[in-house]
């Protein structure tokens, strides 16, 4: 009974010693005696204790940073150069047991990677086209990474540059080009703002006397009109009788000022002040019988 008992008990306990718990977040690789077994699903799985061992791998996505490094540029400059590797081990079993037989510690071979991999790159750059082309660096570090651990099992997601500092003077002298560069813009700016104001006010002048002339052009086609009207009645009342208009016109004048005027009987010009004022001058015959009366 107690041997039965004894066997009952060493059973459990082996049991419960050999159950492994694999999160979502990894997969198990099961060796027995040193040797590749099976893989280890999510959730439950036993191993015998003592002859296998299961190793879990993290599937999720990872960062390694490439750690700051000295590199020469093209222009011979030497640039502070730093970048992150993102990436994760595939989750089917090639994928795991590649990332665990394949590479030994695949993190630090990722870095060093990535470090050769930058200095191949930028080795080839100037420094003002590196810090312009940080998308083609990128890019490129991202296809040499992808194809040197194609047979790693990873997957790499994406490569930033962090930093490409150039040295400390070569900063400084860089900087005063760009602000001479902005000021550059800036005034080129102020001078088209200043031509633009210039050309508007222009413009507004060249209105300003087209309305005057155009005016002018008005009020002298006014008096051409009015000349013209005057003409007419002179045609009209005057033919012929040029004098007799002077005359008019100085009476007229004089007549402003209230002068008085004395005009001698059985003149033309009475005549014509007659007509004008409706009244019809007297024949000679007329007042002689008038004044016998």
């Amino acid at each position: 009974m107690n041997v039965l008992f004894s066997a009952v008990t060493a059973v459990i306990v082996v049991f419960f010693m050999g159950i492994r718990i694999v999160r979502p977040t990894h997969r198990g690789l099961i060796e027995r005696l040193g040797k590749y077994n099976r893989f280890a699903n999510l959730g439950f799985n036993w191993i015998m204790p003592v002859i296998e061992h299961i190793y879990l791998v993290n599937t999720t996505e990872q960062m390694v940073d490439a750690e700051p490094q000295e590199i020469i540029t093209n222009d011979n400059l030497n640039a502070k150069v730093d970048a992150q590797v993102y990436f994760k081990v595939k989750a089917d079993e090639t994928s795991v047991k590649s990332s665990q037989y394949n590479v030994n510690n695949y993190q630090w071979q990722i870095v060093n990677l990535a470090r050769t991999t930058l200095r191949n790159i930028i080795g080839t750059l100037t420094l003002k086209s590196a810090n312009s082309e940080r998308g083609k660096i990128n890019a490129e570090l991202h296809r040499t990474l992808c194809e040197e651990t194609s047979s790693w099992g990873l997957e790499i997601v994406r490569t930033e540059l962090k930093e490409i500092d150039p040295p400390k003077d070569v900063q400084e002298t860089m900087n005063k080009v760009v602000k001479a560069e902005n000021e550059k813009i800036a005034a080129v700016d102020y001078a088209t703002a200043t031509e633009t104001a210039a050309d508007g006010q222009k413009r507004a002048e060249i209105k300003k006397a087209e309305g005057i002339k155009q005016a002018r052009i008005l009020q002298a086609e006014g008096e051409s009109e009015a000349i013209k009207l005057v003409n007419e009645a002179a045609e009209k009342f005057f033919v012929g009788n040029a004098q007799v208009l002077r005359k008019l016109e100085a009476v007229e004048k004089s007549l402003e000022n209230n002068a008085k005027i004395v005009i001698p009987a059985g003149t033309e010009l009475v005549n014509v002040v007659g007509e004008m004022a409706g009244v019809l001058p007297l024949r000679k015959e007329e007042k002689e019988i008038k004044s016998s009366k």
